[in-house]
């Protein structure tokens, strides 16, 4: 993943979660990103993001 972005919501906080669409969809915690990441299907985040709104 190489294109993280942090939510519009953060303020320039650096305590947020951190996203990366590609092929896939790489999420992480920007406090810790050598911590790890989830990855899932780019149609599992959209569903994700439905369900959330």
């Amino acid at each position: 993943m190489q294109a993280w972005r942090k939510s519009s919501h953060s303020g320039g906080n650096s305590e947020c979660v951190e996203v990366a669409i590609e092929r896939t969809v790489g999420v992480r915690d920007s406090k810790a990103p050598a911590a790890g990441q989830l990855t899932v299907s780019r149609r599992a985040w959209s569903a994700a993001l439905r369900r959330l709104r």
